[in-house]
C-alpha cells in the first residue's frame, strides 16, 4: 500500500469528494484507511460504568484506498509515492513529481 498513517490525502470520489485530511489508521490487509473528518457513521453505545450516559456517537469509518490520492508535503500536489533503496541499504518513499523524500 502506498499510503501510510500520517500522510495527507484527498478524497477523489463519493460524498466527501475534494476533502483533504490526515490518515489516522491504515489497514493494509483490507486496502482501507481511516481519514480524519471523512466517512462518518453512527455508533450506538450502551451505558456502562465508565460511560453512564451512553448514546449515539459519530466516528470515522474506513474508506477504500483507491478512493484517495496522496498529497506531497513538499510540492503540495497530488502524486504517487515510489520507493528506492539508498546506498546504506535503507528503503525510503519519495514523491514521483518532485522526487523529494517523504
Amino acid at each position: 500500500m502506498r499510503i501510510k498513517k500520517g500522510d495527507t490525502v484527498r478524497v477523489i470520489t463519493g460524498e466527501y469528494k475534494g476533502v483533504e485530511g490526515e490518515v489516522l489508521k491504515a489497514y493494509p490487509d483490507d486496502n482501507k484507511v481511516i481519514v480524519e473528518k471523512v466517512n462518518f457513521m453512527k455508533k450506538h453505545q450502551r451505558p456502562t460504568q465508565q460511560n453512564q450516559e451512553g448514546g449515539i456517537y459519530e466516528i470515522e469509518a474506513p474508506i477504500d484506498v483507491s478512493n484517495v490520492e496522496f498529497i506531497c508535503p513538499k510540492c503540495g500536489e497530488s502524486s504517487k509515492t515510489k520507493r528506492k533503496t539508498l546506498k546504506d541499504g535503507s528503503r525510503v518513499r519519495y514523491c514521483s513529481k518532485c522526487e523529494e523524500i517523504v
